[in-house]
């Protein structure tokens, strides 16, 4: 059994989707999966940049380069349920201004289900949880919420929302659109686009966002008082 193939299988009744779907989401057509199920003579090569976005809409990883710290997040258990536990560290993110550092060791640690973490892609190893600041993601993310940043998810796909380093303003979370080859839109969720009005980025400004991304907001947690 190709051991591939087997990954997207199960990958594909995790997301919920059929061949056609999931290849149409990775390559703008239904025929991906199927072209890779052909039966081939000899060694079966596979199309590397096609097998990446296929990787992505699957929540997967295809990695190639030197050994990595594969330790896996501490885990705990309780009354017979799986817990993997992410850090959280004493920094925040600004979305509203700010710099803020992020390089400071974890105060502590947060436990979630394993299982929730599978059926949503997330390896707990490689995120993070930080707070928020400031209004500009109001109401998706609001002041004080803590957020769960996946360092995996670095290249942007539109109208996610990403937390990166701006060498101006420090760390932010916004809402990123990327018109390929000309613009990054930056925006904000906050209706008031007087105060919050989207910022437009060109040239090697583009590359100042994009090669800055800290990783993708896969969630967050709102806090009541």
């Amino acid at each position: 059994m190709d051991p591939i193939l087997t990954t997207i299988d199960e990958a594909l009744k995790k997301k919920g989707l059929s061949d056609a779907a999931a290849s149409k989401l990775a390559v703008g057509h239904p025929a991906l999966i199927k072209n890779l199920r052909m039966p081939r003579t000899g060694e079966k090569r596979y199309n590397l940049p096609a097998l990446e976005k296929l990787a992505k809409v699957l929540d997967l990883e295809l990695y190639f380069g030197p050994p990595r710290d594969l330790t896996p997040a501490p885990e705990v258990e309780v009354d017979d349920h799986r817990f993997a536990t992410i850090a959280r560290h004493d920094a925040s993110a600004a979305a509203g201004g700010g710099v803020i550092n992020f390089d400071a060791p974890p105060v502590d640690h947060l436990a979630f289900s394993k299982n929730w973490l599978q059926q949503n892609g997330i390896q707990a190893g490689s995120c993070s949880l930080i707070n928020a600041t400031g209004k500009s993601m109001e109401p998706s993310i609001w002041d004080g919420d803590l957020i769960m940043i996946d360092h995996r998810k670095t290249e942007i796909r539109n109208q996610r929302v990403y937390v990166y380093n701006d060498p101006n303003d420090g760390t932010r979370v916004k809402r990123l659109e990327v018109v390929p080859g000309h613009t990054i839109i930056v925006r904000s969720d906050n209706p008031d686009q007087k105060q919050f009005p989207p910022e437009y980025h060109t040239g090697e400004a583009m590359n100042t966002i994009s090669q800055n991304i800290i990783g993708e907001v896969v969630w967050s947690g709102h806090k009541w008082t």
